[in-house]
């Protein structure tokens, strides 16, 4: 058995999006962080869809961003494609979307940690947790090797006993050529409950064997906006291979790619279903529950058995691939299947499949293990992220590591732990919704999900987030000082309007200019304003009743998210209190009466009998 000679702060176990935000956050707190993969070859690697943000994922980017994490420059440096999801409805479901070159990404990704301070990348299978005294110690890799740290941070995406699965034949691994962990067997071990989900992800074509005549083209917005707070950071001087986009003169400059449109036919479902005995997920061979907001194929056809067609996207991967993603058609069906259906759709009559679709099982832990800072209650100073935790998405993962690796990091160096509520983000949504509720199947986040939406807004990330983040040492600089500068501008913006009575359709042309020139301001402004400033007030002027109506009961919930609940409270001495709530609220540990209440089969009576215990002790 080796020991590594260099203690860490902090060890990162997984180098997906999850553990690439986990790790940064870390250092960025000036904790020394180590990052281990399997393979250092597939940091950052984009293992389905090429693509980050859609809706309310593309919220919870901009939040990652405002918090200074790495997702949306990354995005920005790195897409052929932005879109600005339900534009032509309200604020509160706009959602940001970029189609990424899919290497771009992920070498950027790994160029960014590499040179990272405080933060050392190594290649290892983690097949342990050290613990001593209760708490997390270190790691222990398949090859002996022996490497302690103060918190640890597990980010394993789908590979803890990953099992993949293309018709009725599957193989071990986490990713299709790329193997799997055990480290579930170690979590067993010190007592977690580990459950069982799947997922899956479709074909890829080459693209020079689709006719794109018969499909419909779909463009990107003119002008791209930007996922990041910041995009200045891509000036031309810092142009590499791995940075295709890049900030000049005020403009966002994107050599953008179309993607496309297609659908399946009757003749589609009816190869799949007279194939269905040869799914694993129908034969049998499947034993984790999958998305509900992803299906497969087999399962859409199933399901919807009334719809004559589905529609499907076919994605560029890159731009130096031929490779296509066929968004819409995830599947486990055997590769002969895939062959005939795929050749059944519109476009794609002499497609030819790179690589086939797949599903893959993998081990998890209910989330309801954990604390609000992603902190087990199992063990001290062990923390998880991502998949490990039911969810599912890039950006998801992303978020969920941003603040397992500030909070690992805040816990060595003594400093309060960063807890968002649900009215301070989407992230802070996604979190409670897991502690609380757990999850019976892989969670995807979604606006409805949010009851304070239209003041969790993308255009507003920064204003919201961005102070918290500065507070807790993950921001500073550039970052801090623009964000001042946004609310010195904002600040005026409001002032004319309230002097001018300026309205919301006046601003709205006001927007619509390509560009924002001394000559072109409204009189009493003497300075330009970037268009999303413009936005900004536009909204607040539009929709003026709903936020402030929707400010006063986030001022009622942050009330009553500062009445807290002792953590070692014992539930079974207090009088009255039914049977299933004592294990309910002994099994969640809820923090406060907000997040006890949201405990399912907890009452409002329940909450009045512990209040009035607590009252009197």
């Amino acid at each position: 058995m080796f020991v590594y000679p260099k203690h860490y702060d902090v060890i990162v176990i997984g180098a997906g999006h999850a553990g690439i935000e986990a790790a940064m956050a870390a250092s960025r707190l000036g904790c020394e962080t180590l990052m281990l993969t399997q393979n250092l070859d597939s940091v950052g690697q984009m293992s389905c869809n090429p693509a980050i943000g859609g809706q309310a994922k593309g919220q919870i980017v901009r939040e990652i961003d405002a918090l200074g994490g790495l997702m949306g420059l990354n995005t920005d440096a790195t897409s052929i494609q932005f879109r600005m999801l339900n534009s032509s409805k309200g604020p509160s479901v706009r959602s940001p979307r970029a189609q990424c070159d899919k290497k771009a990404y992920q070498f950027r990704a790994k160029a960014v940690l590499e040179r990272q301070p405080h933060l050392d990348l190594k290649q290892g299978n983690v097949t342990r947790i050290l613990t001593e005294d209760g708490r997390a110690c270190g790691i222990e890799t398949n090859l002996g090797l022996r490497v302690m740290g103060r918190s640890i941070v597990i980010t394993t995406g789908t590979f803890m006993r990953g099992l993949l699965h293309v018709g009725l034949q599957n193989q071990s691994g986490g990713r299709m050529g790329d193997s799997f962990s055990t480290l579930s067997d170690s979590l067993r071990d010190l007592g977690f409950e580990v459950g069982r989900f799947k997922t899956g992800t479709p074909c890829r074509l080459a693209g020079r064997t689709i006719d794109f005549s018969k499909c419909q083209r779909q463009d990107g917005d003119e002008p791209p906006l930007p996922f990041s707070h910041i995009p200045e950071e891509l000036t031309e001087a810092r142009h590499d291979i791995f940075t295709l986009n890049h900030w000049k003169d005020g403009m966002f400059h994107v050599e953008q790619l179309p993607c496309w449109i297609t659908s399946t036919n009757t003749k589609t479902h009816d190869l799949i279903r007279s194939n269905l005995d040869k799914s694993p997920l129908y034969a049998g061979r499947i034993e984790g529950v999958g998305p509900r907001y992803c299906p497969s194929i087999e399962d859409k056809v199933v399901r919807f058995a009334e719809k004559p067609s589905h529609q499907l996207f076919l994605e560029p991967e890159g731009l130096h691939t031929e490779e296509y993603y066929v968004n819409g058609v995830s599947t486990s069906l055997p590769m002969e299947v895939q062959y005939a259906f795929i050749r059944s759709i519109p476009g794609l009559e002499n497609a030819e499949i790179m690589r086939p679709g797949y599903a893959v099982e993998y081990d998890y832990c209910p989330p309801t293990q954990l604390h609000p800072t992603l902190e087990t209650k199992q063990v001290a100073h062990l923390y998880f992220a991502g998949q490990i935790n039911g969810t599912s998405g890039y950006e998801e993962a992303g978020a969920q590591g941003l603040m397992a690796g500030a909070n690992a990091a805040l816990k060595v160096l003594d400093k309060p732990a960063l807890v968002l509520s649900r009215a301070d983000a989407y992230i802070g949504v996604l979190i409670d919704d897991l502690v609380t509720k757990g999850t019976q199947e892989p969670y995807r986040m979604f606006t409805s999900r949010a009851e304070h939406r239209l003041h969790l807004r993308q255009d507003n990330a920064d204003l919201r987030l961005t102070p918290i983040a500065e507070r807790h040492g993950l921001v500073s600089g550039h970052r801090a000082e623009k964000l001042q500068a946004k609310i010195a501008s904002l600040a005026r913006l409001r002032e004319y309007a309230n002097v001018t009575h300026f309205s919301g359709g006046k601003i709205v042309q006001w927007l619509r200019r390509p560009q924002f020139a001394h000559a072109d301001l409204p009189e009493g402004l003497t300075a330009p304003f970037a268009p999303d400033l413009w936005e900004a007030i536009e909204i607040e002027l539009k929709y003026a009743g709903y936020i402030s109506r929707q400010e006063a009961a986030i001022e009622k919930l942050r009330r009553s998210e500062e009445k807290l609940i002792p953590a070692h409270l014992d539930y079974a001495v207090i009088p009255s209190l039914r049977a299933e709530t004592r294990q309910k609220l002994a099994s969640i540990r809820p923090a406060t009466f907000r997040q006890a209440a949201r405990i399912s089969g907890v009452t409002p009576a329940d909450l009045a009998l512990l209040s009035v215990y607590l009252e009197k002790k």
